[in-house]
């Protein structure tokens, strides 16, 4: 039996009630209006239409105006849509993958790899100035972007090792779970021996933000986010067999070890992008499909990557406006607004007395 036929198709119709044309549709809109608030919205008033000609000509007329809306408003706003369609993307791979409702794009210690990196870095700076005096870019492999690539890549690797070793998802899940805590303590001790001046530029970088990719690290971030989303756009078939269990995936003809790898790296390439570039994000991989799940039926994963990519684009530029706080020179940490976000929907998928859906079958 092929796996085209061995999977069901879901209802023309979501979750909503609407089709899932209409439904895509509205949320493609949502992420579009979003997105044009996070480029009009700031601490300085910009008119509407001030914004516009910038956007469609590249000038205004009125050069701080210009420079505003197209150096720092644009990259920003698309840095949240694409750091937030990756986590979300890569939660979606790790919950249907380890069949667990609370795993996450970070959950195999890709995170922590990157963050022990970038612990390292700041502590050997000497001075919270030389540690953050901005994001490198790659081709230099310095700063706190090209530690947080290499952390990145080196937990990947070793996860990779692991996955060869270990026949059960679960027993992958937990190997990973360890491996972020250990990391994690040798942050932690290396931030004991710290001043109190690297302490703080760390946890400066720990809040996330979505502010400080340039239009030069655009080019290398873009990119790395798009084929790491094209890789878990082409996983869609598997990943939909693999909704339905791992026996049930192997009886349509899934290699599940060869499909586990390729996760795995779409999954690193994805979280370890953003980490690099704009801090460990948390919350949005892991509540973003869940709100997918709610408004699209079924586990045909060609419908749920769709729904999630265009919710985790627009859940973070929704954070974004509202760290930026606009009218106001205050900027609130990014991982403070996604947590509020975010910590409404994990306690629901906690406290609700039964899991209905397409999360009853992973």
């Amino acid at each position: 039996m092929s796996l085209v036929r061995g999977i069901r198709s879901t209802s023309a119709r979501g979750k909503t009630g609407a089709p899932v044309g209409v439904t895509f549709a509205a949320l493609s809109l949502l992420l579009a209006g979003l997105f044009a608030l996070s480029v009009m919205l700031g601490s300085v008033r910009v008119p509407a239409l001030t914004v516009l000609r910038a956007l469609f000509t590249g000038e205004t007329g009125d050069a701080p105006f210009t420079e505003i809306v197209l150096l720092f408003r644009l990259p920003r706003a698309l840095t949240a849509l694409l750091a937030g369609a990756a986590l979300a993307v890569s939660g979606l791979q790790m919950q249907t993958l380890f069949r667990n409702p609370l795993a996450g794009p970070f959950i195999l210690g890709i995170s922590s790899g990157a963050s022990l990196a970038v612990a390292v870095v700041v502590v050997l700076a000497g001075s919270a100035g030389a540690a953050v005096s901005g994001l490198s870019s790659m081709p230099a492999g310095m700063g706190t972007t090209g530690a947080a690539f290499a952390g990145a890549a080196l937990t990947l690797f070793l996860v990779l090792g692991l996955a060869g070793r270990v026949e059960s998802a679960s027993g992958l899940l937990i190997l990973g779970l360890l491996l972020g805590y250990a990391v994690s303590a040798l942050v932690s001790v290396l931030l004991h021996f710290s001043a109190a001046q690297q302490t703080q530029a760390y946890v400066a970088w720990t809040f996330g933000t979505f502010s400080d990719v340039t239009w030069q690290e655009m080019r290398l971030f873009a990119p790395l986010v798009g084929a790491g989303i094209l890789t878990a756009f082409l996983l869609s078939k598997p990943l939909s067999a693999l909704a339905m269990g791992e026996a049930y995936a192997q009886t349509v003809g899934v290699r599940l070890r060869r499909v586990r790898y390729v996760l795995i790296v779409s999954t690193a390439l994805l979280a370890g992008s953003v980490t690099a570039y704009c801090g460990p994000i948390a919350f949005i991989g892991v509540a973003v499909p869940h709100l997918a799940r709610g408004i699209v039926s079924g586990t045909n994963q060609r419908r749920l990557f769709p729904a999630t990519l265009l919710l985790g684009g627009s859940v973070a530029l929704a954070a974004e406006i509202a760290a930026a706080l606009p009218g106001s020179q205050v900027r609130l940490p990014v991982n403070a607004v996604t947590a509020l976000l975010g910590t409404p929907v994990i306690a629901w998928v906690i406290l609700r007395k039964r899991t209905t859906g397409p999360m009853r079958r992973m």
